[in-house]
């Protein structure tokens, strides 16, 4: 992740690539869990991008060092990733972003999504989780899984079009 990758609590927020794979390894390590090569490439490839990242284009950057690489391959890496939550998928453009705390449990949460320029914000406020929560409780629903994507344009974007205007 860049260090200009947006992020609401800056507490929770690993700043580069090598720090959020690290801090992957170590979330592995004392999960049990097995970081192989290829999914630790990925999630390097992922971190780096500094914005939202679909799965074609992680295979095409994963081909130039990993001739192996095939769909499949990159499809259970994503999985896995996805699965411990060291990385979110964003539904709405089939994408893929690393999570600002990926040594924690895991967390639904709310995203902005810039149309402009594609960054991702990954908006880190329980409130919002809650009350969606909490408001499909009260009518009888029982939830197991949240995803809110907000479009729209970010705030670079919108000081840049109106320079420009």
């Amino acid at each position: 992740m860049n260090a200009d990758t947006a992020c609401t609590d800056p507490h929770h927020h690993v700043h580069d690539g090598d720090a959020f794979v690290h801090e992957v390894e170590r979330a592995c390590e004392q999960r049990g869990l097995r970081l192989t090569p290829i999914r630790a490439h990925a999630l390097r490839l992922i971190a780096d991008a500094g914005r939202p990242m679909k799965a074609y284009d992680l295979l095409d950057q994963m081909k130039a060092t990993h001739d192996a690489a095939a769909p499949p391959t990159i499809y259970r890496a994503l999985d896995f990733l996805l699965e411990h939550g060291f990385i979110h998928k964003l539904a709405s453009i089939n994408a893929f972003v690393g999570c600002h705390h990926p040594g924690g449990a895991q967390h639904a949460v709310p995203f902005l999504i810039c149309d402009s320029c594609q960054s991702a914000t990954e908006l880190e406020d329980e409130r919002i989780v809650d009350l969606l929560e909490a408001r499909a409780r009260a009518l009888g629903f029982v939830p197991q899984a949240q995803t809110l994507e907000v479009h729209g344009m970010c705030a670079d974007c919108v000081t840049a079009k109106a320079a420009k205007a």
